[in-house]
């Protein structure tokens, strides 16, 4: 009587139980990258841009004399620290520090207005330490500013016969700085009955009236480039690294390629001077490129995280794109003298609007960050040259302890069945003919074990 097996479905219930708790810790595992990104955003971005203030912001009082050394003094004494108040002697100098990124408003004091400056300033400067304080509360909204600072300016007369306060800005260096400036100095032409005349002596471009479109043009060329780290590091792993690096130097000469007709043809940000832009968006995506490519070998799964952490999360924040180091923590601040984002946003400005002021500055800046890509792919081929090396020795182990183990497994020769040799020529010819087979079939063997 035969018996018929039930299947077994507890057996087969617990192994899609393991199978799912399996692909539950893959799953979460994996989810840590982008929790770690959505954390790392978070304090970036929120850290460095939630509470702009004024640190030591450079500003001038331009006059001489008394009257604009104690209107200088006692602003600088109210503000606490928030600004850097200094005297300029005439407004053609004014203008100069401001085009050198010296200085980032002017008050010209008017030529009858030196006394008032000076008798009025007790009331004056309580009104211009609480608007140091507070001036970045709305430096975000910076077009809106800059519209009001225009209609300052074009009807900012005092009056017949009776010279007005005027505030000299660059909006070009930047659109907030200049606009906290104008918050700073309005109660100050406020106090002498007069409103205050603002004159941008560095303007954005006409399709660009906030200049902050430089940084948005950051942020794509950054995207592209560091999105093709993944694609290069993923995709071309199994590619020799020199060839990586080879593909890494051509994607960023595209890179670069696009940045520059956004800002050009495209948007309008930038009206000439378009080859050093794409000079400066080559540098700038070969260096992240590069680097990331070199990291890839390291950090593998991690490479996305590491290049968003250097290129995006502290990268962006410190360009000085939307807030100056001035008007940050000393943090992202200290980030902004060498970090690669900065480079290219000061280097951009300098180049369009400030007639290279500074410019070689911010393209060794650069440079120089192509040169840590340069050596991170050096220290990754020399890494993936010992890596290479170490596994070939294991394979040649692994092929030998194979060999000795068929060779140990392969059974003696049995021995002769009769007593006495026969002594013919034919019997000499067979037993060397038996013998050559005895001794091919370890080497047969050992090269079947191999070739598994």
């Amino acid at each position: 009587m035969s018996t018929v097996r039930r299947p077994d479905h507890r057996s087969e219930h617990r192994a899609a139980r393991g199978g799912h708790a399996t692909g539950l810790r893959h799953v979460l595992t994996h989810l840590i990258t982008p929790l770690l990104m959505c954390i790392g955003m978070g304090l970036a971005y929120l850290g460095a841009f939630a509470h702009p203030a004024p640190h030591h912001l450079p500003v001038a009082v331009v006059g001489q004399g008394r009257s604009a050394q104690l209107l200088a003094q006692s602003i600088n004494d109210k503000a606490g620290g928030d600004l850097d108040v200094r005297t300029v002697g005439d407004r053609s100098a004014a203008v100069d520090r401001l085009k050198h990124q010296d200085i980032f408003g002017a008050y010209v004091i008017p030529a009858h207005g030196a006394k008032g400056a000076a008798g009025t300033g007790g009331t004056a400067d309580a009104s211009v330490a609480k608007g140091a304080s507070h001036g970045a509360d709305g430096a975000g909204e910076a077009g809106a500013a800059s519209a009001s600072a225009g209609t300052s300016g074009a009807g900012g007369a005092a009056g017949p016969g009776k010279p007005a306060p005027e505030l000299l800005v660059a909006t070009a260096a930047s659109d907030t700085s200049a606009t906290v400036a104008q918050k700073v100095f309005t109660p100050i032409a406020a106090q002498q009955g007069a409103p205050l005349k603002v004159t941008d002596v560095a303007p954005t471009a006409e399709d660009d009236p906030t200049g902050q479109g430089i940084f948005f043009l950051l942020v794509a060329i950054s995207i592209g480039s560091y999105a093709s780290v993944a694609v290069i590091g993923g995709a071309g792993a199994v590619l020799p690294l020199r060839l990586r690096a080879a593909l890494a130097l051509g994607t960023s000469f595209v890179v670069g390629l696009i940045g520059t007709a956004f800002a050009g043809p495209v948007f309008h940000l930038v009206d000439h001077g378009l080859g050093g832009l794409w000079g400066m968006a080559w540098l700038y995506s070969a260096g992240i490129l590069l680097i990331g490519t070199g990291l890839h070998t390291f950090l593998r799964r991690w490479t996305t995280l590491g290049v968003m952490t250097l290129f995006v999360m502290l990268n962006f924040t410190s360009s000085g794109g939307i807030f100056r180091p001035e008007m940050q923590n000393g943090f992202f601040a200290a980030l902004h003298s060498f970090w690669n984002g900065a480079g290219f946003v000061e280097g951009t400005r300098s180049h369009v609007y400030f007639d290279g002021y500074g410019l070689s500055g911010h393209v060794w800046t650069l440079v120089w960050w192509l040169v840590v890509g340069l050596v991170t792919v050096g220290v990754a081929g020399l890494a993936e040259k010992r890596r290479r090396t170490a596994e070939a020795e294991a394979a040649a182990h692994a092929t030998a302890v194979a060999a000795a183990a068929v060779a140990a497994t392969v059974p003696d020769p049995a021995p002769e069945r009769s007593g006495r040799p026969v002594r013919t020529a034919g019997g000499a010819a067979g037993a060397g003919h038996a013998s050559a087979e005895a001794a091919a079939a370890p080497e047969g063997e050992t090269e079947e074990a191999v070739g598994v």
